[in-house]
Parts: C-alpha cells; structure tokens; sequence
C-alpha cells in the first residue's frame, strides 16, 4: 500500500513510519525540511511541504491509497504565547489536509486526535460518543478540540472517509520532544527536580511502539466515519512515577492535591503578563495537571481493531533505559525492584 504521513518526523510519526515500512507498504513522508527526515528508512519518500499551505502536499498525496495525519502543534506550558500559531497548524491544518484527502478521493484516512479533548470526566469512564464542554486549561486541548468536532466530524458526517484515533500520553525512545511532554516529567524525576505531582491528574500512559501499531491498526481495521480510543487504561499519575522511581532507584517527589496546582496556576497568571515563569511552571502548565482525572473506555478499540498495550512496568523499563543513557546517568534500570523483579530475573 502507497501511505502519505503528515508529522512523519516526529516522535509518534517516526515509529509509525518504521513500523510501515517493515511491514512491506511504501510511504511518502512529509516534512517542512528535508534534513529532519534523514532518520526515517533509506526506502521513504520524502516530500517537503507544510500542512498549512495545502497546495505544497497536492501532488505528494495524490494517489495514495491512505494518509496519516499526525502532524500538529503540542506544548504545554507555553501555549498562550503560540496561541495563533496552534490553531494555524491544529485546526487550519487539519482542514487542509482532510479537504485535500476529499478533492483526490484517497480511500481512507487515519486522523489522530487526544483523549485530551474529553477533559476531566468527573470520574465517569467515558467511550467514543462522549462529547466534553470546551473548558481547557490549555491551549493544546482547545485547537485539538477544534480540529476534532468542528473539522474532521463533519466532514465525516459528509462522507469523508476518515477514522479518528485518539490517543493518551506517549513515552518512549527516540522521544526528542519538550515543553510539557510526558518526558519532560520523567527527566525530572530522573534529575531530582521534579517538586511535586498531583494526586488525582489521571490520564493513559502509552509506549511508542504500540500506538504505532494501535494506529497501523486504525487504517488496516477501523470504519470509516468512527473516532477509536486507541489509548491504554488510565493511570494515576503518582502511580506512573512511583514505578519510574522504583526502576530506577531514584526519589519519589511529593504527592500532593491536585488543587495546589490549581492555585498555583492563578497566582502565576497574575504574574506572567510582566514575568514569563521557568519551563514548567507557567500558569498553563499548573492548570493542565490540576484538572483532574480523564477516564477513557477502550473496548471498542479492543473489540474492533485488536490493540494492546504492554505493561506500564516493561514499556518503562525499555524507555528509561533510553533516557538515563540520554542524559549521562550512572543508573541501573534493569535492576530488580522491591514489588517485581527485573525481566528474566529469578522471582
């Protein structure tokens, strides 16, 4: 098969290209500079163009038997001062795109959205039909939102044929991302200068690998027109970072409401209009992990599509791993922890 992948030299992009590849289809990816695609496999074709000037992906998209759309705009912390350039690559972006799908009658279309759009649940786990007030704490989630229910719906609604994937947060390597990405959060544990985190902020923790493969899955299984939470269960963030700190050795940060974030975040608003703060802790980002649980439901993904998702503990393992080599430190990940021993270990 003949695959068009926006966001293609990304994180999340770069595994699924590989992924591709290895599983004999041909891809076309496309990237605003060539130079970022010199990972990508000696057999992609690299075509450069922006997704939000549409007539640059026309001729690179035309007879493709399907596209990926993956490409946007992900911060959070720093989304008030991107604001205008979120919504020119989230929302206009997405339109470009999926009209583009449209005018050349590509057969299928993947579109990946977040389960950020769903928002705090108030403790309800909810499925694809759940539709969540547009009330976020961060730029990110509105444009997301924005390109999910005022784009690619209706478009679907109109016969477009396009499955929405929507995933939770991604950890893994190769992951070169920042400014509020789940690997911001891990170097800090792994440095020593993560304070605090929240004690009911929630969401689906997933490894690389298997979102790829979860969204491979979307475009060989799912039907058009329907949105899949293709995330894993969710998981308690305290939860998440006590296995990280039990792997690795290091100390756990302090647990603490999730309303002290919440708090935090409207004293640091005051400020930033004279003083912008330190990555991590502008006003967006407190507020983001101050909002709460989101509780997802994935058996349609299971039922329909077949994804799994490895355990949290080996996924963390193989990615941290990665990372202590990433920043120079002397730590033993594969080491036995106090609740499990380490894979191949004698119990």
């Amino acid at each position: 098969m003949e695959y068009f992948v926006t966001g293609a030299t990304g994180f999340i992009g770069t595994h699924l290209v590989e992924r591709l590849v290895s599983d004999g289809h041909h891809v076309t990816a496309l990237t605003r500079d060539r130079w970022n695609a010199d990972h990508l496999p000696d057999a992609v074709t690299v075509a450069e163009g922006d997704i939000t000037d549409k007539e640059t992906m026309r001729d690179a998209m035309a007879g493709a038997d399907g596209v990926f759309h993956l490409a946007a705009w992900f911060q959070i912390g720093p989304g008030p001062w991107n604001a205008e350039k979120a919504r020119r690559i989230n929302v206009d972006g997405t339109r470009n795109v999926l009209e583009l799908l449209d005018e050349l009658d590509v057969p299928k279309g993947v579109y990946v959205s977040t389960v950020g759009v769903y928002g705090n649940t108030g403790g309800e786990y909810v499925d694809e039909s759940y539709r969540s007030p547009r009330s976020f704490p961060s730029v990110y989630q509105r444009t997301k939102w924005d390109a999910h229910y005022e784009v690619a719906e209706p478009m679907m609604d109109d016969g477009l044929p396009l499955v929405v994937a929507s995933l939770g947060a991604i950890y893994g390597p190769g992951d070169k991302s920042y400014g509020g990405t789940p690997r911001t959060g891990f170097q800090g544990l792994l440095r020593g200068d993560l304070p605090m985190v929240p004690d009911d902020f929630v969401l689906p923790f997933d490894y690389v690998a298997d979102t790829a493969a979860a969204l491979a899955a979307a475009m060989q299984a799912g039907e058009p027109g329907e949105e899949y939470i293709v995330a894993s269960e969710p998981r308690n963030i305290t939860d998440v970072f006590e296995v990280a700190a039990d792997i690795t050795g290091v100390e756990m940060p302090r647990s603490v409401p999730g309303s002290a974030f919440r708090w935090l975040g409207r004293g640091v608003s005051i400020l930033e209009p004279m003083v912008r703060p330190p990555e991590g802790f502008e006003s967006e980002m407190l507020r983001f992990f101050g909002t709460g649980p989101v509780l997802v439901d994935n058996a349609k993904a299971q039922r329909e599509l077949g994804i799994e998702h490895r355990p949290l503990e080996d996924g963390l393992r193989e990615y941290l791993a990665w990372e202590v080599d990433q920043l120079g430190m002397d730590v033993d990940v594969d080491a036995p922890t106090d609740s499990e021993p380490a894979v191949g270990a004698e119990p």
